[in-house]
């Protein structure tokens, strides 16, 4: 699943770029940022629920090929952009894959790991919202640390790809990566200039962290209902 970081240029345009967009207030800012996540989570959710027999009948190959030029046209389109409307425009592009490849993804587990696994994920993000609002400082300084983190489980799961090895540690290591990611992000949004674009760029980067931390917790419990 692709990461839930932007370039560093892109971020660092968030902070001192203004444009015609409105300058929101703090709550409004926040409160657009939640509510265009919880969108992208509703929207994977109906596809999963409605439109499951269609995305499986997709060639499983097509399927990946067009997750991979969507999320990638998405990305660059809602990161680049400085129009909300196109920035929504590339959000959409990320959701619509991303829900289709969950839709695949979830075929694998019962209902009640599914049930366990968004639950918990849901807590999980409440948790390091809370946290970093609380201590952001200590999570404004985790970028590099994250970033490296986030390569050596690249890193990882490739060999243990190639290798055939069990990745149930590697699920729970990169469960804590993409939590505290996700307070790493929000924290980084509140030092974005507050525009309605921002608050949709910013969106996508805590709803990537919130999927690839749902996948990680979906293994964990899918291993241990295996057990």
């Amino acid at each position: 699943m692709a990461s839930g970081l932007s370039s560093l240029s892109d971020k660092q345009s968030r902070m001192f770029q203004t444009n015609d967009d409105v300058i929101l207030s703090m709550r409004a800012y926040n409160l657009t940022i939640g509510l265009t996540v919880l969108y992208g989570v509703i929207v994977n959710a109906l596809l999963s629920y409605y439109f499951a027999p269609q995305i499986l009948a997709i060639n499983p190959i097509a399927l990946l090929i067009g997750y991979f030029v969507l999320v990638f046209i998405g990305s660059f389109i809602t990161y680049r952009s400085k129009s909300p409307v196109m920035s929504f425009v590339g959000y959409n592009l990320v959701c619509l894959p991303i829900g289709a490849v969950l839709t695949v993804c979830v075929q694998g587990y019962s209902a009640e790991v599914v049930g366990q696994a968004f639950i918990l994920t849901a807590v999980i993000t409440g948790v390091m919202l809370l946290a970093s609002t609380a201590f952001p400082g200590t999570f404004a300084g985790m970028g590099r640390m994250l970033f490296i983190g986030l390569i050596g489980i690249i890193v990882a799961n490739i060999v243990c790809l190639l290798f055939t090895i069990q990745t149930t540690l590697i699920s729970w290591a990169a469960a804590v990566l993409f939590s505290l990611y996700i307070g790493y992000d929000w924290v980084r949004a509140q030092q974005y200039v507050p525009t309605l674009d921002h608050a949709i760029d910013s969106a996508l980067d805590i709803y990537i962290d919130v999927v690839n931390l749902f996948l990680q917790l979906l293994a964990i419990f899918g291993n241990s209902d295996d057990n």
